[in-house]
C-alpha cells in the first residue's frame, strides 16, 4: 500500500523523484544521509521499506498521516481539533487565520458540540432548516 500511495501523492503534485527528494531533504537539513531519487524510486517500487523518519518525512511533506501512507486510513479523514491546535497555516476563504482566530473557532465548534446534545429542536425530524451563507454577494 505504501509503495503505491507515495507514487500517487507524487505524481499528483507533478513531482520528479528528484524534486521530491529535494523537498524531504529541506525538512531536514541537518541529515547526514540525503534523501535521493533512486532512493525514493525504490520505495515507490517496493524494492526498499522507509525507515520511520523517512515515512515521517513524507508523511510532513505531503501533508497526510503516516496511516494513510500504510493503507489503515483514508486522506480524506482530518480531525479539526487537531488542525486547529497544529501549527500549519490555516484559512477560511483565503484569509488567514491567526492564532487567536484558530483559538477562538476551536472554542465555538468545541462549545457547539458540547452543547447540541442539550439543544431541544423546535421543528419536526423530517424537516431540514437550511442556511443561506450569502456567498454569491445578493442579499
Amino acid at each position: 500500500m505504501f509503495p503505491e500511495r507515495l507514487r500517487v501523492l507524487r505524481r499528483g503534485q507533478g513531482l520528479t523523484l528528484k524534486a521530491l527528494a529535494n523537498g524531504l531533504n529541506k525538512l531536514d537539513p541537518d541529515n547526514e544521509h540525503p534523501n535521493t531519487s533512486a532512493q525514493i524510486g525504490n520505495w515507490e517500487r517496493g524494492i526498499r521499506v522507509p525507515s520511520f523518519m523517512e515515512v515521517r518525512k513524507i508523511a510532513e511533506f505531503f501533508d497526510v498521516t503516516m496511516d494513510y501512507l500504510a493503507g489503515k486510513s483514508e486522506r480524506d479523514e482530518y480531525d479539526l481539533g487537531r488542525l486547529f491546535l497544529s501549527g500549519k497555516e490555516l484559512s477560511f476563504n483565503k484569509s488567514p487565520l491567526t492564532s487567536e482566530d484558530r483559538y477562538e473557532l476551536y472554542q465555538l465548534i468545541d462549545g457547539y458540540l458540547h452543547g447540541k446534545e442539550r439543544r431541544t429542536v423546535t421543528q419536526p425530524k423530517n424537516q431540514q432548516e437550511s442556511l443561506d451563507l450569502h456567498l454569491d454577494g445578493r442579499e
